[in-house]
């Protein structure tokens, strides 16, 4: 087998190449066996620079990570810190190693009936054990990489990839290089262990019985003082943009919204609030109407007119209502939630396409009805927002001046201000919700 990178074991005109071959003769792995011993015997010739492909089903049965489940479920909750996406019975889950993988890698293949092989405890420190056995039994220094199988997503079919390594540069950092045109490379970080593992999994086979392979000709790749493992591979959750599947993205979105009252000064990308309004026009609507309209305060200026306008409504207000002087001010200081967010937006409701019907009743329902939909379209708006990471707090106080705020931002008579919405980035985490158990709040007929 031929490589792009790399060099030795190849033609003797200096041609890059590396061989990948599967030993046999490996017996079947028990529970306490010496992996190390297992594969020097198998293959006593390594060389210092060889990289060895680990399956990990054997390094599992030997930490005898094989429990006792009948129910494959159960052994899968256990071994589940999250579920990332679930369709039917698959689920698509992190597991206690912070690898994304199907059925948290719980395998129920290859081993004994009504039991289950879970993935290694720390699939580094086995990595490492072995590349450490292996240098006391045979006098070598080899890179070791664990490897398991895994789909993708966006790609069809299987491939294996590390999941634990000792001795190998897991990621190779290309970023500050140029390509072959003296074109900068700013994002390349290749994922060598990946490479590997794929490669060893060609010679080993998914069903050949043979668990181990080496790869020779790339010493490169190892690294005696490297001190990093496989985790190195998996992504921060901060830094991945595909961390849920649809539903759970729907869920996770929901979760994080809150009333933000304190932002940052980081300024709001204008696209992501477009994109959150594209979300709220979805909302449902009475007569295949569309009832709802989005004032976007995108300058300082515009902001500081209209809380400037409904600021001095609100105090008229007040002092008609006889609140003195210090309470005037108190109340007026709740609205600094408006006036500290960098970017502010008006939801307001239109009535078009509504029924008269000139009966009171039936009227006052109608309203209710495009009311009530405004209302989605504002949720639709906040738990968008939230899957941005913008933070936002709905306020009603537009509400309370209308005119004020349709002649100060040059609005429609028609169109109703239904609170404001401030938007931020949060200026620390969200404070714990509490608890709230959803049937306290269904009745059931």
């Amino acid at each position: 087998m031929n490589g792009d990178r790399g060099q030795g074991a190849g033609p003797a005109d200096g041609t890059p190449a590396y061989r990948a071959w599967a030993p046999g003769g490996l017996p079947e792995v028990r529970s306490g066996d010496d992996l190390a011993k297992l594969i020097a015997a198998a293959e006593p010739a390594l060389a210092d620079g060889d990289v060895l492909l680990v399956t990990s089903k054997i390094v599992s049965k030997a930490e005898g990570r094989i429990v006792e489940a009948v129910d494959r479920e159960a052994a899968i909750d256990a071994e589940t810190v999250r579920v990332v996406a679930r369709r039917g019975a698959l689920r698509i889950v992190e597991n206690r190693q912070g690898l994304v993988m199907a059925a948290a890698g719980v395998d129920a293949s290859n081993t004994p009936a009504g039991t289950v092989l879970l993935l290694p405890e720390d699939p580094d420190a086995s990595a490492r054990a072995v590349r450490d056995g292996l240098r006391d039994l045979l006098g070598v220094d080899v890179g070791v990489v664990v490897t398991d199988t895994f789909g993708r997503p966006w790609r069809a079919g299987l491939t294996d990839v590390a999941i634990g390594a000792a001795g190998v540069r897991v990621l190779d950092d290309l970023r500050g290089g140029t390509d072959a045109y003296g074109n900068p490379l700013a994002a390349t970080v290749v994922a060598t262990a990946d490479e590997l593992a794929a490669a060893g999994d060609l010679v080993k086979g998914k069903a050949a019985g043979r668990p181990v392979a080496v790869v020779r000709g790339l010493p490169h790749v190892v690294d005696p003082e490297h001190p990093g493992g496989a985790r190195a591979l998996v992504r921060e959750a901060r830094d991945d943009m595909f961390r849920l599947g649809t539903s759970e993205a729907v869920r996770e979105a929901l979760s994080l919204r809150r009333t933000v009252r304190e932002f940052t000064d980081e300024p709001v990308d204008p696209g992501s609030v477009r994109r959150a309004v594209a979300a709220a026009v979805t909302a449902p609507a009475p007569h295949h109407t569309t009832p709802w309209r989005f004032v976007l305060l995108e300058s300082a200026a515009a902001r500081t007119r209209l809380l400037d306008a409904m600021r001095d409504a609100w105090i008229a207000d007040l002092r008609r209502d006889g609140k003195s002087e210090e309470s005037v001010a108190k109340r007026v200081r709740r609205g600094d939630v408006l006036r500290n967010a960098p970017y502010l937006v008006v939801p307001c409701l239109v009535m078009d396409g509504s029924h008269t019907y000139g009966d009171a009743r039936r009227d006052a329902a109608e309203r209710e009805m495009f009311v009530v939909a405004a209302g989605a379209g504002v949720q639709n708006l906040l738990v968008a927002l939230a899957g941005e990471r913008l933070g936002s707090a709905w306020v009603s106080s537009t509400m309370f001046c209308r005119d004020v705020v349709r002649a100060t931002l040059d609005l429609p008579e028609h169109w109703d201000p239904m609170g404001a919405v401030a938007v931020g980035h949060p200026a620390g985490p969200a404070r714990p919700r509490p608890e709230r158990d959803a049937e306290a709040f269904v009745e059931v007929r």
